[in-house]
């Protein structure tokens, strides 16, 4: 059983940023095109057309303005090949070497969605054959258009990557054979225009995908091309990050089966250590990298979610939000100082409903982790289970206050002592695959004046019950932790 006075003395073991709590904007989102089917449609869909994405309609902004502050990403393999045009250039169709436009309307939209919701921007940049001269080498004028559009518009650009996932660069047209010492030449070309047109903004990189779980080995979809793996390339540009960067998922939805030696993810499996802290094997590779080659820096997983290629149908479900806080606990305690979750709103794996915005459970979840948990993490209580994993961190915005985040992955109620002051929010659902959670026995919901009701915490003091399958966040603001003053 915990007890209320190890609370007091549970030691810092590592400290996240503010924006730890991030999500992504694809840039096919902003532009619109193909990206992820929705389930329910033709069994064999695996893309659909979708527009872009509504940055300024109201809901989307103040259901968003909840989880700041954020950073908010503008990237994913679309981005790789898009293009941007001069100010008074206007075509109907992509030029040679692009798959897609983004307006510099569409572009001034994310910019003023990023202001609205204290969101600074990441992204990266075009580098398929139309960002390239005749002998191949990357060049700057794509990207120098951004810059100067954001900065026209009063934009903040607070980070950048080369581009999205290099270990998947085939899917970018890249020159063949294109390898790790074209990657190095290139992003030479690139740190030096970053450091020049954006001296603000702090490189990350590489952005590979699972590098961790897949090892050397090469995806189905990628035989026969060259592939640029980190270990390849960060000994050339030690010194040139200024953080470490990288993506994960636990596997690959049934969209993409057959594309890697991985399958698509089973519902029986979500509430498993397996699959809830599988995802240290890739933050374990990444982290030797980051010794060796950029000792102290920052670690940011750049992209994450349920599964890749839209997520499973069940990734929009209660059962995935498990997954959620399991894996942002785990990994601030293991030294990630920021996480982006894919996405805010397009597919299945999405925080928010794509077609209305309506809240998701990981949304709420989302919610209630920025509202209770501080940039300090601390070391994990005693649990009385092992069904019941518990995690701590300084209680935000209460000096000396802890809150831990429990989550039950079993059927049997467990009680925790607290102490004076306790308050807690538990998540609940009919099953576990509900698309609605209940929070303190409340449906959550976004009201007419943009605020949010049935949020309310619950007297915990004393001591709080832990229902079956269910996942809590408990304040202690009498914890008296020195670590948190």
């Amino acid at each position: 059983m915990a007890q209320a006075g190890p609370y007091a003395s549970l030691p810092a073991i590592g400290q996240v940023d503010e924006r730890f709590q991030s999500y992504n904007v694809e840039m096919v989102e902003v532009t619109g095109g193909r990206f992820w089917a929705p389930y329910g449609g033709p069994e064999d869909e695996v893309y659909r057309m979708r527009p872009p994405i509504a940055l300024g309609d109201p809901k989307l902004r103040a259901l968003t303005r909840q989880l700041s502050p954020a950073y908010m990403r503008v990237s994913g393999t679309w981005a790789n090949k898009t293009y941007l045009p001069l100010e008074g250039e206007h075509i109907s169709e992509a030029p040679d070497g692009y798959d897609g436009i983004l307006t510099r309307d569409q572009w001034r939209e994310v910019i003023a969605f990023s202001k609205a919701v204290d969101a600074p921007i990441m992204l990266s940049f075009a580098v398929g054959p139309g960002a390239r001269d005749e002998d191949g080498i990357w060049n700057t004028d794509q990207a120098q258009r951004l810059a100067d559009l954001t900065k026209q518009e009063g934009g903040t650009i607070a980070a950048v990557e080369f581009f999205n996932e290099p270990n998947a660069a085939f899917l970018s047209s890249l020159p063949k054979n294109y390898g790790a010492t074209d990657y190095v030449r290139d992003f030479r070309i690139f740190h030096d225009w970053v450091r020049k047109a954006l001296p603000k903004a702090k490189i990350f990189g590489i952005g590979n995908v699972n590098e961790g779980s897949n090892g050397d080995e090469v995806p189905v979809a990628m035989k026969g091309t060259s592939i640029i793996f980190s270990k390849d390339v960060m000994p050339s540009i030690s010194g040139m990050l200024d953080g470490v960067s990288y993506h994960f998922y636990g596997t690959i939805s049934q969209r993409c089966a057959g594309r890697s030696r991985l399958k698509p993810a089973k519902q029986e499996d979500a509430l498993t250590p397996a699959w809830l802290d599988g995802s240290l094997v890739d933050l374990v590779y990444i982290r030797k990298l980051r010794d060796a080659y950029e000792p102290g820096d920052p670690i940011w997983i750049t992209e994450t979610a349920q599964a890749a290629c839209g997520g499973s149908p069940w990734a929009s479900s209660f059962l995935d939000s498990f997954r959620y806080v399991n894996q942002m606990a785990l990994h601030a305690q293991n030294g990630v100082d920021v996480i982006f979750h894919n996405t805010l709103a397009a597919s299945d794996y999405a925080l928010l409903d794509d077609e209305n915005f309506a809240p998701r459970p990981n949304y709420w979840a989302a919610l209630l982790w920025d509202r209770t948990m501080g940039q300090t993490v601390l070391a994990s209580p005693e649990s009385p289970s092992r069904d019941l994993k518990l995690y701590a961190q300084c209680q935000k915005g209460k000096p000396g206050g802890v809150t831990v985040a429990v989550i039950n992955l079993g059927e049997e109620r467990h009680r925790l002592i607290t102490g004076p002051g306790a308050q807690s929010w538990t998540m609940t659902a009919a099953e576990t695959t509900a698309k609605t959670v209940s929070i303190n026995g409340h449906l959550p919901e976004l009201l007419a004046d943009e605020t949010l009701a049935g949020l309310e915490g619950k007297d915990a003091v004393g001591s709080v019950q832990i229902p079956g399958t269910s996942i809590s966040f408990i304040t202690l603001p009498g914890a008296g932790n020195k670590a948190c003053n």
